[in-house]
């Protein structure tokens, strides 16, 4: 059973952009805001070195990373072909025009997630 947490309104996130959420531990989450109004949820840092994906630019259900413009998907968080990796994807509710993750998968995922690709 999820145990969702409100993390800010739908407005909060621009839109084609980003919002960070900062966690007690491991690297802080990104929530993406598609031109549909999908909200996605990926640890910010991109699998190939590292990057600030939340700086990325977002589009359709992809976001470029700002460091080697590598394309990672929204959805699950992997690189788009010819690149390979994935990042760690959470949990993202939008109910009445609130934006919820799952507090046990903050607490849990990535917390120690430095590996990027050489």
């Amino acid at each position: 059973m999820s145990n969702w947490i409100r993390i800010c309104r739908l407005e909060d996130i621009p839109a084609l952009g980003s919002r960070r959420v900062q966690r007690e531990q491991g690297a802080p989450v990104a929530l993406f805001r598609a031109a549909d109004d999908h909200v996605f949820a990926l640890l910010d840092r991109c699998p190939h070195k590292g990057g600030p994906l939340s700086q990325g630019i977002v589009f359709g259900h992809s976001v470029a990373c700002p460091l080697h413009n590598w394309s990672i998907g929204l959805a699950d968080g992997c690189a788009q072909a010819p690149d390979v990796g994935c990042t760690t994807k959470f949990s993202v509710r939008v109910a009445q025009g609130t934006v919820m993750l799952d507090a046990d998968e903050l607490r849990s995922l990535a917390l120690h997630d430095a590996k990027v690709a050489a």
